[in-house]
């Protein structure tokens, strides 16, 4: 059955292919059994979305790829001998290749398979370090630091906010004076997202039917998500199990909007899978090496689209009051958001490891307490991000920090960064590309 399967999906590609008479595209290089591998990589991820709920974040290729997917029902073993397979080919395709785009098109290619058979191995039962998995899924490793390091913080952000007790306590009494109340939560999210739009749309071109729909939702593991729906729209979700503070207004809107994922998706979609005819872009797998540059633009284009005092001096004006908040108490709150910002990477050492066997649950909240100066509650819904997510969590921080360095590398004013900003949510680049 399966066999009889595969020949009909295997006509469907060659009549796509013959329909294509052998293209790419609009001005891309043709490469010899480089499109038919691009469909049957989908399938492979498709089939892969079909035994892991979480794998396949957005999906917008030809439906019949979809539907032979879901006819053929690989198990996991063959998902992988035929991931092993393709990257045999691909290899061969690449050593024959004269075509610096082709060349990167192919390696994208055998890197996403060597991410998916990694995947694949970890819902088999493989347990790899957490290190090694971050490699093999996103190209690269977070930095190790000690608790020293996060101390050398703790000290100024005690200095920050003098007083008794437990630092943790303290922080979060003092950013409880900045939560959103629920009632003005989409007067804020809707005039941030406005602003964070604007100016990016100042400096990147987007399709003009581009669009979103925004939710607020409740149990979830993550703060916000962008399910990107192809043709240049998406759903933005907004998590709303905890208090919901001013900061997270801007972050979000620029992290799942503009020029965050909304913006790296379109861009995709428009200069890859339409004018290029690439259509392994029209899948994003979330565990591959694509989330670290996702994930490190939605980051770092908060800072891109608000450098300076911008960002602060907007919410003085328009949020804090839509908030019903004091703008003359900003100062101090984002004084206090840098040097949390510091602490980003205490939860890649909770995460390492927890997930490395080191230490339980209970072990992996005190430390996010101690050393993010998270809540109790925040802490807790972080572990269970490290559960369902794993090694995803250094593309926020490690991510941040390579997309910085590759944009503002020889850029000397805002407008080059931009620039180049566009240029890497616009190409088939890796995590490795940035160095």
């Amino acid at each position: 059955m399966k066999l009889r399967i595969f020949a009909m999906t295997a006509l469907i590609v060659a009549a796509a292919c013959d329909n294509d008479k052998g293209s790419n595209g609009p001005g891309a290089t043709a490469g010899p059994g480089l499109d038919d591998l691009a469909r049957d990589y989908l399938q492979l991820e498709l089939g892969m979305g079909l035994h892991d709920d979480a794998h396949v974040d957005a999906y917008f290729g030809p439906q019949e790829l979809r539907d032979a997917a879901s006819e053929a029902q690989l198990s996991l073993q063959e998902i992988d001998a035929r991931a092993s397979a393709m990257i045999e080919r691909l290899g061969r395709l690449n050593s024959d290749s004269t075509d610096p785009a082709q060349a990167a098109r192919i390696n994208g290619l055998i890197h996403r398979l060597g991410a998916l058979r990694t995947r694949i191995g970890l819902n088999q039962g493989r347990t790899l370090p957490f290190d090694d998995e971050s490699r093999a899924l996103f190209g690269t490793a977070a930095p190790v630091n000690d608790a020293a390091y996060f101390d050398a913080i703790l000290e100024k952000i005690d200095a920050l906010l003098p007083g008794e007790g437990d630092l943790s306590v303290r922080v979060n009494e003092f950013q409880d004076r900045f939560v959103i109340p629920d009632d003005k939560l989409p007067a804020v999210f809707d005039a941030a997202i406005a602003e964070c739009r604007r100016r990016t749309l100042e400096n990147i071109s987007l399709p003009e039917y581009e669009s979103f729909s925004l939710e607020y939702v409740n149990d979830k593991p993550w703060s916000g998500y962008n399910w990107y729906q192809g043709n240049a729209q998406s759903l933005i979700q907004i998590n709303t199990d905890l208090p919901t503070f001013i900061s997270r207004a801007v972050d979000l809107g620029c992290h799942e909007g503009y020029p965050g994922h909304h913006t790296f998706n379109a861009l995709l979609e428009q200069n890859l899978v339409d004018e290029k005819g690439w259509l392994e872009f029209s899948i994003y797998p979330l565990f591959s090496p694509a989330s670290l540059i996702a994930e490190g633009s939605g980051n770092y284009g908060i800072e891109l689209a608000f450098p300076g005092d911008e960002r602060i001096e907007f919410e003085k004006q328009v949020l804090f009051p839509l908030a019903g908040l004091d703008p003359q108490t900003a100062d101090r709150y984002y004084e206090l958001q840098e040097l949390l910002s510091q602490l980003n990477y205490a939860g890649n050492e909770a995460a390492r490891n927890y997930l490395d066997g080191r230490i339980d649950r209970g072990q992996a909240a005190d430390w996010l307490i101690r050393y993010s100066l998270n809540s109790p509650e925040r802490a807790m819904q972080r572990t269970r991000f490290f559960d369902a997510y794993r090694s995803y969590v250094i593309n926020y921080n490690l991510g941040k920090d390579m997309v910085r360095d590759y944009v503002e590398r020889d850029a000397a004013d805002q407008a080059t960064r931009w620039k180049k900003f566009e240029y890497m949510l616009s190409s088939p680049m890796l995590p490795e590309d940035l160095r």
